[in-house]
């Protein structure tokens, strides 16, 4: 063995192994610490150590179209260019092996202790005022049927109908402006995503500004996730009647949302005259809102009712609030990322036993954070809104990182980055200016959906600008619920 790889670290060879550009984002020491917390440190030198198998499953996800073997080799490989060294990829079955001594509460760990939002003060689109904007939402991905996966996650989900293959559910909080995922939980569809969503409101921070769709809604989990100090922007159900206070000169208007439950008329009556007084309502019973009503008449023209705890219109206007939750897609833009162009469209996981399929799950909102971090890097440094840059290309350049095995010894993990960021980011990678355009919500594949059927005479339809978001002013009494 060299010089060199004795000076290199411990003197392993299985040191020299990295993750290509990603290694600065996912750093061995981090890997080593989650390592040792779960105590997953192997007693003997083996081919496939913990801290390799990390990045194995990450190049797992980045190479989904491969077998464990090829992308075992496509890791590996640069080790026999060692002067000196015979090396041998690791077999299919030791991929395995080693993959179920590692378990997936480490991968979790690594994926909690990195994760967090990649956009900068300059970022393009990353902010409203003094707020990050985030998104929550979830989806579904399908696991191979074995009779393990089944009996873990069984094939009927909580809408009551049987799905073809067992699924997985996943509930993510990411980020407007870099689709990063900073936050997630997993389990089988029959937990629905308002209980996946509620373990995750305590990972709020008071910097942050969350939106979501009118299903995540409940007076539980509105004041759970506001006592973060966190600022929200929820959709809420047309059956949700806020109690009117005050109209505010921006078009909307404060209102008080009552608990629904345990609730007597009269306590409603006093919780509702306490807040028409100037007086702070009991939180655990009710809480003061402001309410956006809109619609956007150049697309469905249907009614949108928000709520949010920015009360004040001078720090957020009801337009801007309006136009924000309007671009709440996003979110969805970033689980396409994930789902269709680095797992495959219509692709099953991997894994066939119930451990293995979380820790590729927790591997792919890793590897996709990571993604999402590089190209937010690489469109802030240029000056460009970061769904600019093509996520295809980015994950080309990032595999061709990982397989390059032109230098020996590796270019250092730093040099690495700034070549790769400096490459993301230049105008050849980048998408035209996104066009303004809505399609019917429908659906491809024949299966049991909330959505119906794509037909020959759904066509998308292009706008010359953004949605047009009217205001609504609603007058007249207020129910008494």
């Amino acid at each position: 063995m060299t010089e060199w790889i004795k000076g290199a670290g411990p003197g392993r060879l299985t040191d020299l192994v990295g993750l290509g550009a990603l290694t600065s984002l996912v750093p061995r020491q981090l890997l080593d610490e989650a390592i040792e917390l779960h105590g997953c440190r192997e007693e003997w030198v083996r081919k496939l150590p913990a801290h390799v198998t990390l990045y194995l499953l990450m190049a797992l996800c980045l190479f989904a179209d491969d077998d464990n073997e090829e992308v075992a080799e496509k890791l590996t490989g640069l080790l026999t260019a060692v002067p000196g060294v015979r090396w041998e990829p690791p077999t299919r079955g030791a991929v395995t092996q080693a993959r179920q001594r590692l378990g997936a509460e480490v991968v979790r760990e690594v994926f909690e202790r990195l994760a967090r939002p990649a956009a900068t003060e300059t970022t393009s689109g990353a902010w409203l005022g003094r707020w990050r904007l985030m998104a929550i939402d979830g989806f579904i991905l399908d696991l191979p049927d074995t009779a393990a996966n089944l009996a873990e996650f069984p094939n009927d989900s909580a809408g009551g109908y049987e799905t073809v293959y067992p699924q997985a559910r996943v509930v993510a909080i990411s980020e407007y402006a870099s689709h990063a995922i900073v936050a997630a939980d997993t389990s089988g569809c029959w937990d629905s995503e308002q209980t996946l969503a509620y373990s995750l409101y305590g990972r709020l921070t008071p910097e942050m500004l969350l939106t979501a769709d009118r299903g995540f809604y409940s007076f539980r989990a509105w004041q759970y996730a506001s006592s973060t100090g966190a600022q929200l922007l929820w959709r809420v159900q047309a059956g949700l009647h806020p109690y009117r206070l005050e109209d505010l000169d921006d078009g909307s208007w404060l209102a008080v949302i009552t608990k629904p439950a345990k609730l007597h008329r009269s306590q409603k009556d006093r919780l509702r005259d306490d807040a028409r007084r100037g007086r702070e309502p009991d939180p655990d019973l009710a809480a003061i809102v402001r309410v956006v009503d809109y619609t956007v008449p150049d697309r469905r023209g249907e009614h949108i009712r928000l709520i949010t705890t920015i009360l004040d219109p001078g720090e957020a206007s009801a337009q801007q609030l309006a136009a924000c939750y309007q671009e709440r897609w996003e979110a969805e833009t970033g689980f396409a990322q994930l789902k269709i162009h680095l797992r495959g469209p219509g692709r099953v996981l991997r894994s066939r036993t119930p451990d293995l399929v979380r820790q590729e799950i927790w591997a792919y909102l890793l590897t996709h954070w990571a993604l999402a971090t590089l190209i937010c890097t690489a469109a802030t440094a240029a000056g460009v809104d970061p769904d600019r840059i093509k996520f295809l290309a980015t994950l080309r350049i990032v595999r061709r990182s990982v397989t390059d095995r032109a230098a020996f010894p590796p270019e250092p993990d730093h040099d690495l980055w700034f070549r790769t960021v400096h490459h993301v980011g230049r105008p050849r990678n980048r998408n035209p200016e996104r066009r303004h355009r809505t399609y019917p919500r429908s659906v491809k594949r024949t299966r049991r959906s909330s959505y119906r059927e794509r037909r020959p005479s759904d066509k998308g339809i292009r706008h010359t600008g953004p949605p047009t978001v009217q205001l609504l002013t609603l007058t007249g009494p207020q129910p008494a619920r």
